[in-house]
């Protein structure tokens, strides 16, 4: 956290990134336990949605996020291709419920059992992911890592349409769907991928994706720093308040898309489970409304979902921002001091 010079400086308890910045053990507790919660949230809200669903109104004409998501996994139907929840749904909701738990346990272990530091640790293994910041042998390291675990996300991602089928609008059912992995589409999909129409094409980007993810990370893990560590490659700009501005650039931006796509494209957000596409309006900010009008004022999943995940990009952005430019050095104290000046001159003056 940027401290402008001042050793002792405090947080407030707002400022929870603080607590983590420069104790490893404490930043893994802090993941742990957000995976936890948001585990403990997608087990406790889909039985949650499976106690309101109601089979007679279109699913996505009710204000459902988990079951949707599920459905176009191809999860949650009977022998006549219906959506009926059932044994498959409450699995999978108990699951992530045991698993936050899990997550929630490591969590607290981590926090008040384990070193606050990894580089304290009395396991060899534990102390290579010790944080420092400005050191892009260790970031390289621990970011293979992560991207080796989006890869394999990626390959589950892709086999289980592949094996067990996903939910295809064209044909109305759930049916195995080959990845085309077509390097030519791949890349023209870049810049239409809001118009995808064909699982093949979906896949078939996921499994290069996982492709790049996985050799990605194993080049980092694998790789150290080539030649002089220089300014022109990070050098005093790497640190806690930039590595965390990129992250929010990260999120952000993918919250961005994701809005975008599921407002628009019915392939991968069925209209089935998510309802009609959406029209894009503009006020003070762009928002998306439903093209159909549904009892009660109610709204579709398609448009609970699209304008959430856009309004968390945009701050996830403005919160990249604000982090980057104090990893620049940038004081935003100046900004109420600059401010205070204002008026004390225009007090002068009157």
């Amino acid at each position: 956290m940027q401290t402008y010079g001042n050793p002792d400086v405090t947080y407030g308890w707002w400022a929870g990134n603080s607590g983590v910045t420069n104790r490893s053990g404490k930043f893994i507790a802090a993941h742990a336990a957000h995976t936890g919660l948001i585990a403990f949230w997608a087990g406790a809200f889909t039985l949650f949605e499976l106690a309101r669903f109601d089979p007679s109104v279109p699913m996505g004409h009710q204000p459902l996020i988990a079951l949707p998501h599920l459905a176009a996994l191809g999860i949650g139907f009977d022998e006549t291709g219906a959506f009926v929840g059932g044994s498959a749904v409450i699995a999978i909701a108990v699951v992530h419920l045991v698993l936050s738990m899990v997550y929630g346990a490591g969590g607290l272990m981590h926090s008040l059992l384990f070193s606050s530091d990894m580089q304290d640790s009395s396991v060899s293994q534990a102390r290579k992911f010790k944080l420092e910041w400005d050191n892009p042998d260790n970031q390289t390291f621990i970011l293979g890592h992560h991207l080796i675990f989006f890869g394999v996300a990626c390959i589950w991602f892709v086999e289980w349409a592949r094996i067990h089928g996903i939910y295809d609008p064209a044909i109305g059912g759930i049916r195995q769907v080959e990845y085309n992995l077509n390097l030519s589409n791949i890349w023209n999909h870049q810049f239409d991928f809001l118009e995808i129409d064909s699982l093949e094409d979906v896949m078939g980007g996921h499994a290069f994706l996982a492709f790049l993810q996985i050799t990605g990370g194993a080049f980092h893990i694998a790789t150290k720093q080539v030649g002089e560590y220089t300014k022109f490659k990070g050098a005093g700009l790497l640190s806690a308040e930039a590595i965390l501005s990129w992250s929010l650039a990260g999120i952000g931006w993918m919250a961005v898309v994701a809005a975008f796509w599921c407002a628009t494209n019915t392939t991968v957000y069925p209209i089935e489970w998510f309802g009609e596409p959406l029209a894009l309006k503009f006020g003070i900010s762009p928002y998306w409304i439903d093209t159909v009008d549904l009892s009660g004022g109610a709204h579709t999943s398609r448009a609970w979902l699209t304008n959430v995940h856009y309004y968390l990009g945009f701050f996830f952005i403005q919160g990249h921002l604000w982090h980057a430019l104090r990893a620049m050095g940038f004081d935003f104290k100046r900004v109420s001091n600059a401010l205070g000046n204002m008026d004390s001159a225009s007090v002068s003056l009157k």
